[in-house]
């Protein structure tokens, strides 16, 4: 009788997640993958909701179906993940707060077309489904990470940042690291469905993953005689930081922690290092603005960001100055923020003259001609600047020649109080795993941090607290394989799977 009884269950059930209403669970699935970013960190969890959403896919019989549950578990992800990009419009609320949850959906539903194509592709697969679903989600990520200017915030990958398998990025690098997830998932999928040798390849995985993470994490280092450096903390809302009142209290905020004493029985500063936009003049006209800094931070040189012009120009950019006031070197920021930082199409909307959008598209900044390096002499030796959100993007770490340390200058109040300053330095951590890197790391409102190369978080200063911190610098470790090889790897790999997945066995006709 309960067998007969539960059978209606069970047909409502399928009908369910095949039916017309199989977004809904998709969009479940998505949001549980989403608690595997911080400040969530449940990386159980969302492997959990990535293992049901390819047990979902393989529910589907139509290549349409897969697509629609490949959507609903996108957007339900992004929408989830990426809810601090409500933030911005909080700002000018009275004017823009209305748009914000327009813009959420809008940036969760267009992220989730990459995974709807990779569900619709992988549908259509002549041979294993699940295979093909593993090659071209894979394939949708890192094409996520690199078209359009790329957007490779919150990879799938990223579930491992809480754990010890995050190390294994130093060698396969997160979109590889995204990859071996994936198939881990779906091993583990096939297991829902009573395969148990696939279930117990996947467990296997899991431990090698977790496992051979723990091993890889190097000891800590003796930073001995190391060079000292301090991170400046001004907590500067965005609804303050430009407004006439509040600049010059912020200003002074900084310099005084410039000059304040070494902490934790530290000799002076060898390097300071203020955040992004910290400097409220254009660097042409603030040599006055310098001359107080680089006073107050004797012996030391100092980072700062600042914003400067050529002509008619602008440029966020970073700049290293001495005592003179003597600027050593500036980095213009090359990776800008779509729409943030500057309008996409700008000819376009100038020769339309739409009003509103043409008047936004001639203001914004320029890029700066790429990647490069700076020399903070002495032991510090080679930096690679980033500024903000260059630090999400793997690929623009890698140059001709490698620095001893990363240099990240940001403005997180941009990103809210909850999730996104915690996602985004998580994605620093990361990055300097993948180099073997220690990064410095001084933001706005925080989180302010000195990373070693095995990305743990030596020293920070908290979420909206004024403050600096003083510590000396980890030393590079030894150079990773993803450091030298870049992507290229995994995307030749994906090429070779997208042929075993697609590309039909020939017949034999005798």
């Amino acid at each position: 009788m309960m067998a007969l009884s539960s059978a209606p269950l069970a047909a409502r059930a399928a009908r369910l997640l095949t039916g017309r209403a199989r977004v809904l669970p998709a969009l479940a699935c998505g949001a549980l993958m989403a608690l595997g970013q911080a400040p969530w960190n449940l990386w159980y969890v969302a492997l959990a909701g990535l293992v049901l959403s390819i047990a979902l896919f393989s529910l589907q019989r139509r290549s349409g179906a897969a697509l629609a549950v490949g959507w609903g578990v996108g957007t339900g992800y992004f929408g989830l993940a990426l809810n601090w990009l409500t933030e911005p419009f909080q700002v000018d609320a009275a004017v823009t707060a209305w748009m914000a949850p327009f813009a959420l959906f809008l940036m969760a539903a267009g992220l989730a077309l990459f995974w709807g194509l990779a569900f619709w592709g992988a549908a259509q697969a002549p041979r294993s489904r699940l295979f093909a679903l593993v090659v071209s989600w894979s394939l949708a990520e890192l094409a996520r990470g690199y078209l359009f200017t790329g957007f490779p915030w919150g990879l799938v990958g990223y579930l491992w940042e809480p754990t010890d398998a995050i190390q294994w990025v130093a060698w396969t690098g997160s979109f590889g690291l995204t990859l071996v997830t994936l198939a881990l998932a779906a091993l583990l999928a096939r297991g829902l469905r009573g395969a148990w040798m696939p279930a117990a390849l996947g467990l296997v995985l899991a431990a090698v993953l977790l496992w051979g993470g723990a091993q890889m994490v190097p000891p800590l280092q003796n930073l001995g005689d190391r060079p000292v450096v301090r991170l400046i903390q001004p907590n500067a809302p965005q609804t303050q930081k430009w407004d006439r009142a509040y600049v010059p209290v912020f200003f002074e905020r900084q310099v005084d922690f410039t000059a304040a004493p070494a902490q934790d029985g530290l000799p002076r500063p060898d390097l300071i290092v203020w955040p992004e936009t910290a400097v409220p003049r254009l660097l042409e006209n603030a040599e006055a603005e310098l001359r107080v800094i680089t006073d107050a931070a004797l012996p030391g040189r100092v980072v700062l960001g600042i914003q400067r012009s050529e002509g008619y120009d602008y440029f966020n950019s970073l700049a290293l100055v001495a005592q003179g006031p003597k600027v050593e070197a500036v980095y213009d920021k090359h990776h800008l923020v779509p729409f943030g930082e500057y309008m996409p199409f700008r000819e376009l909307f100038r020769h339309i003259n739409v009003s509103g959008i043409a008047a936004r598209a001639e203001g914004g900044y320029s890029a700066g001609p790429g990647a490069e390096l700076i020399d903070l002499g002495g032991q510090m030796g080679m930096a690679l600047p980033l500024i903000c959100y260059e630090a999400v993007f793997p690929q623009d770490l890698r140059g001709a020649a490698r620095p001893e340390l990363l240099l990240q200058i940001t403005n997180d109040a941009w990103f809210g109080n909850f999730s996104g300053p915690y996602q985004h330095l998580a994605q620093a951590r990361i990055r300097a795993i993948e180099q073997g890197l220690p990064l410095l790391r001084a933001a706005n409102t925080g989180v302010s941090a000195v990373i070693d190369g095995a990305g743990r978080v030596l020293k920070a200063l908290p979420l909206n607290e004024a403050g600096f911190l003083d510590t000396r610098l980890p030393p590079p470790l030894r150079q990773t394989l993803y450091s030298r090889t870049g992507d290229l790897p995994v995307l030749g790999l994906l090429a070779l799977l997208m042929l075993l997945a697609f590309v039909p066995r020939r017949r034999n006709f005798d």
